[in-house]
């Protein structure tokens, strides 16, 4: 019950990250500080490490409250 609970407050915490991370992005591409091609690989990319780092996340808690108790 604690690895879910931790894993989704953590999966909140990045999925808020990651659409800031997207939106400081759409501003430096208005401001065209950014081209089309730059501002698609960095959404992804952020996109992409927040999924995984977020699917990873249960694995790494559970080995962790393994290890405490």
């Amino acid at each position: 019950m604690e690895v879910i609970l931790a894993s989704a407050f953590s999966a909140l915490i990045i999925a808020i990250t990651v659409l800031s991370m997207i939106k400081v992005l759409m501003i430096a591409y208005k401001r065209k500080e950014l081209t089309y091609r730059k501002f698609i690989t960095y959404v992804t990319a952020a996109a992409m490490t927040g999924l995984i780092v977020a699917s990873v996340l249960p694995f790494v808690y559970g080995k962790i409250y393994s290890l405490i108790t």
